[in-house]
């Protein structure tokens, strides 16, 4: 991992007015880096604002409060002549990978027109071959480029995709649930393909999943996001072998073993009731209304972002000194 920071999140609040005078808190006051040449995976519940921090970060979104610096320069106040320099270097793979395609556009025109729009290849015959070769980097051939979305399958419409984000070189990627929508044997396979272009291209990912077991296998390091919060973040390995917050453990419990043997006998964590509204969110620390240890302060206070270990930070009181006494004492503040 590079020390170089190639995006800064810092107290990033992003709210969304609703009617009655009534605010949805999508993200909360969030704060991260990510490290040039490195995948950061961040991961939760549907809900919990993973996706609207994506889209802010990228600009689609503008941002409520914070800031958001991509190599020192922050995105949501660029001046108008920087702003296209700064999309060229910043692309996003989205959900579905069909929403996401101009039916009426043939794979060739779907990933040329990024190309126009920022002035690359005015040589038609350059630019065809540019999109060749994109389309064999992603594990598709030449004589896809004149065919439509509706010709291919999922996982072949979101290599299409993928190539798309390709086409301007970017330095930083945001994956949005890239596989979600896919089938399990194929998930696999645009894990692998992403992994391939990333030691190849040496490109930078925010990966963006609600699946914690498909997270570990690209991910450098990973945030845990709940209810616009993020509530432990650490490196992926230190992650699985130790995590600290409740709701990562719960996460994590979730996850099936292959092996039946161990997957019977071992105790899983169960998260209770349903995630809150963001609309209205808990006093406190978010998750205390679902947290098996929930103590009286965590009604009253909220939990300080703390570095708990060596590059381990996390949200709970349970490992604030000043509620340390606390620790037995449950809450039944629902």
């Amino acid at each position: 991992m590079k020390n170089h920071k190639l995006l800064e999140v810092k107290d990033l609040k992003k709210y969304f007015q609703l009617d009655k005078g009534k605010t949805l808190k999508a993200v909360d006051c969030i704060s991260f880096d990510i490290y040039k040449g490195e995948t950061f995976g961040l991961v939760g519940e549907s809900g919990c604002g993973k996706s609207t921090t994506g889209r802010t970060i990228i600009d689609l979104y503008d941002r409520t409060e914070g800031e958001v610096l991509f190599d020192g320069r922050n995105v949501h106040t660029l001046p108008e002549k920087e702003k296209l320099s700064f999309h060229r270097n910043m692309q996003m793979i989205f959900q579905d990978p069909y929403a996401s395609l101009n039916p009426r556009s043939t794979v060739r025109e779907i990933i040329a027109e990024p190309m126009e729009a920022h002035g690359l290849y005015r040589d038609k015959k350059e630019q065809l071959e540019r999109i060749y070769q994109l389309l064999e980097d992603v594990g598709l051939n030449r004589d896809h480029a004149n065919r439509y979305p509706h010709e291919f399958s999922g996982g072949q419409r979101q290599r299409i995709g993928i190539a798309r984000a390709l086409a301007l070189d970017p330095e930083f990627i945001i994956a949005d649930e890239p596989i979600s929508a896919l089938d399990v044997s194929v998930q696999a396979q645009i894990v692998n393909l992403l992994t391939k272009l990333q030691k190849e291209k040496g490109i930078t990912f925010l990966f963006i999943a609600h699946d914690l077991s498909m997270v570990k296998h690209f991910s450098n390091r990973i945030g845990v996001m709940y209810l616009g919060h993020i509530v432990e973040l650490t490196e992926s390995k230190e992650l699985y072998k130790k995590p600290i917050h409740p709701y990562t453990q719960a996460l994590l419990s979730a996850i099936p073993i292959p092996d039946p043997d161990i997957e019977d006998a071992r105790e899983r964590l169960i998260i209770q009731g349903e995630i809150p509204s963001p609309i209205n969110p808990p006093s406190g620390c978010v998750f205390r209304t679902r947290c098996p240890v929930a103590m009286e302060a965590c009604a009253t206070h909220k939990p300080k972002w703390q570095e708990v270990e060596e590059k381990h930070f996390v949200a709970c009181h349970l490992y604030d000194k000043k509620f340390a006494n606390d620790q037995g004492e449950v809450a039944a503040t629902k």
